[in-house]
């Protein structure tokens, strides 16, 4: 297990460098920083029917269905990490059996191709490219077919934009990493690590519940523990909310201990049959 050990960060640095300013004043900081009791509140039904890890490794399933996606699409890892923000969303405030989570996921990234500037889609192209993945990276949790066509997800993406209140633009931990890296020192393997755990920090709660340049630090704490780089000094000199930056590693470091005893080709399957059934996708 790893242990984030002497690293203190006491109030003396401004923080203000690693987080663009804009972000207090976007609906990313006032609607969808979303407090811990809430969230459990609203996954009261599901919760009833999945444990929370198994709730949790369901969710990181599709967060590797959405990775997998964008990947096939050549999508930019700020779209994908978007996308899987949109989805998390999405289900922070509805239950598994609102939507299919299989639907929901390339709709994520069909909205979050468009918000991110990327250019949209082509319709025939993302479904052709989840009839491809589903069958050739994910048949041992489906046995059958993608079933979804282009008014599925054109439908999906409509209720999409009302769960969401039209609040679209998302900031990632990516910009700010690069910053508290440039301030460091510009160290490669510190980057490439560390820029790793905030992709993998997509697949717990952080990216609802914590600023991202708060998820930026505790990714980057971690990999500075992992190299053994001993950056306390630059790191006391940050003004930040030390207990909020454990809490940040505590989630990602759950998950990377969930992951040791996790088989996903054993167990998918069955967590999905036992998932909270959607209604049948909406029809145009």
């Amino acid at each position: 297990m790893i242990l984030l050990t002497g690293l203190f960060l006491p109030k003396e640095k401004t923080d203000t460098f690693v987080m663009a300013g804009n972000f207090w004043q976007s609906s990313h900081h006032q609607q969808w920083l979303l407090d811990k009791q809430d969230l459990i509140r609203e996954r009261q039904h599901d919760l009833q029917i999945l444990p929370e890890d198994e709730y949790q490794k369901i969710f990181i399933f599709f967060a590797s269905v959405i990775q997998t996606l964008g990947e096939q699409l050549k999508l930019r890892q700020q779209v994908i990490a978007t996308a899987t923000v949109y989805f998390k969303r999405f289900y922070a405030k509805n239950s598994l059996k609102c939507i299919d989570p299989l639907l929901l996921a390339p709709t994520c990234i069909f909205l979050a191709s468009k918000v991110e500037e990327f250019g949209v889609i082509s319709n025939s192209r993302l479904i052709t490219t989840c009839q491809t993945v589903i069958k050739n990276k994910f048949s041992y949790a489906y046995t059958q077919e993608f079933p979804y066509r282009t008014n599925h997800i054109l439908e999906c993406e409509f209720y999409l934009l009302e769960n969401l209140d039209c609040c679209l633009i998302v900031y990632q931990p990516y910009r700010p990493l690069l910053q508290l890296v440039q301030d460091i020192g510009q160290e490669d393997q510190l980057l490439t690590l560390a820029w790793r755990i905030v992709n993998d920090s997509l697949r717990t709660d952080v990216s609802l519940l914590y600023p991202p340049y708060q998820i930026a630090i505790g990714c980057l704490q971690i990999a500075c523990v992992i190299l053994q780089k001993d950056h306390k000094a630059w790191f006391a000199e940050l003004n930040v909310d030390i207990e909020r930056i454990q809490e940040i590693a505590r989630y990602i470091i759950n998950l990377f201990e969930l992951w040791k005893t996790y088989d996903e080709k054993k167990e998918i399957q069955g967590l999905l049959n036992k998932m909270p059934k959607p209604k049948p996708a909406p029809q145009r």
